[in-house]
């Protein structure tokens, strides 16, 4: 049966109808899927359109072309939304928080399929049920679907730029040395964005080593300081556990996650030895100073007190915004009670950070430790005005229990 052509003025007024209702749809969907993926840590940004007529009536001819009637239910990508993430772990997180929260009609990945000499960009594109809630507040709208394309940045900024050269030209000349351009370009992309997400776990495992580290080194710094005030029995120095480590590599990066890796397992002799390697490929002064920083926390944590001095000064003469290597350096000079030494130590980190509520209560026992009890309080209470501890807190009924308060 042969479809008649409609006359697009008719067309062009049924569609503006509508078209307030549809705008006002979009946004009542951006906002609840804006709502959703707060939850993730890299903020995917979400992007929004309607189709325009001139677009739509192109679609609507198409379809009559290829002898199909272009009924309004058709046409789905009229409502249309892009997310954009960071990397590529991001695509399959937004897809189910989707399916979690819509009703998904279809789900198709494109380009997935392209070879190596082809040039077509990849994203997943998800058509959802405009929610029957969201409809009642704007209206008709004509359409009860939404397309929504997820892709990464650099998916999304290849995709912009072959709609401009292939999908939107009248005509596109391309012979096979500019198709192997276009391939070379669009596999430079997609490789970035495997990098990009490498780098990423990497930091993610990197960071969790780190934050493990830490917490050893102030449970060591509580345990070797605490103890003076309270008279608590210091706990004897940990012994190393001394499973087998992986094997090192030359590269900084390796190095450095071993090291963290032994530093966390209490393996400190290997950590120092990790972490001595860096320094033989002559690394920059930015990472030498991070490097003395982690080593000097190593050699702390075995009670090398003299070399943990030692690392945490040549971290700060790197860099001399290290205000956590001079608080670190302070740490030590206190647990050797050399206390002078120590409040000084205090001095310079808070003079790069003065809101460090811990510096503020270590540099405070300094001040106990040379019985300046006035100072001492003083800065016991600026460090719980910025932060309520529990040890500051029982540091300072000792002092108003000195100063007979």
């Amino acid at each position: 049966m042969e479809v008649s052509v409609p006359e697009q003025n008719a067309l062009r007024k049924q569609y503006d109808e509508l078209l307030e209702a549809r705008k006002l749809a979009v946004q009542e969907l951006q906002i609840r899927i804006e709502g959703f993926l707060r939850s993730m840590a890299s903020h995917p940004s979400v992007k929004i359109r309607v189709k325009d007529f001139t677009s739509y009536f192109k679609k609507y001819i198409k379809f009559l072309k290829n002898g199909v009637n272009p009924r309004k239910s058709l046409i789905t990508d009229i409502i249309g939304m892009r997310i954009v993430c960071p990397f590529l772990e991001d695509l399959a997180v937004v897809e189910e928080l989707l399916k979690n929260n819509f009703e998904v009609i279809e789900a198709e990945r494109k380009g997935g399929d392209h070879t190596f000499r082809e040039f077509g960009y990849e994203s997943i594109h998800l058509l959802i049920k405009i929610p029957k809630e969201l409809l009642d507040i704007t209206g008709p709208t004509g359409c009860d679907v939404a397309e929504i394309q997820i892709r990464t940045i650099l998916q999304d900024a290849w995709a912009e730029v072959e709609h401009e050269l292939v999908y939107k030209a009248e005509f596109t000349p391309f012979d096979a040395p500019m198709k192997r351009k276009l391939a070379a370009v669009n596999a430079s992309l997609s490789l970035a964005d495997i990098i990009f997400q490498e780098i990423r776990t990497y930091q993610r495992q990197l960071n969790g080593e780190l934050g493990k580290r830490r917490e050893s080194f102030f449970r060591k710094i509580e345990e070797s300081t605490d103890a003076l005030l309270f008279q608590e029995q210091k706990p004897a120095v940990q012994e190393e556990d001394r499973r087998r480590l992986p094997p090192s590599t030359e590269s900084i990066d390796e190095l450095l996650l071993n090291a963290l890796y032994a530093h966390n397992k209490n393996q400190f002799s290997e950590a120092i030895s990790f972490y001595t390697k860096i320094f033989e490929l002559n690394p920059d002064e930015t990472i030498a100073a991070l490097i003395y920083k982690h080593r000097g926390m190593a050699f702390f944590a075995r009670s090398n007190y003299e070399e943990a001095v030692n690392d945490f000064v040549k971290s700060l003469e790197l860099d001399p915004k290290s205000y956590k290597s001079a608080y670190y350096m302070g740490i030590v000079y206190a647990v050797l009670r050399r206390h002078y030494e120590a409040v000084e130590a205090f001095n310079k980190s808070l003079s790069i950070n003065p809101y460090q509520p811990y510096c503020l209560f270590r540099r405070g026992q300094a001040y106990y430790h040379l019985e300046d009890f006035p100072q001492a309080l003083a800065d016991c209470e600026a460090a719980l005005a910025m932060e309520s501890f529990e040890s500051a807190n029982k540091f300072r009924q000792l002092l108003l229990s000195k100063l007979k308060m």
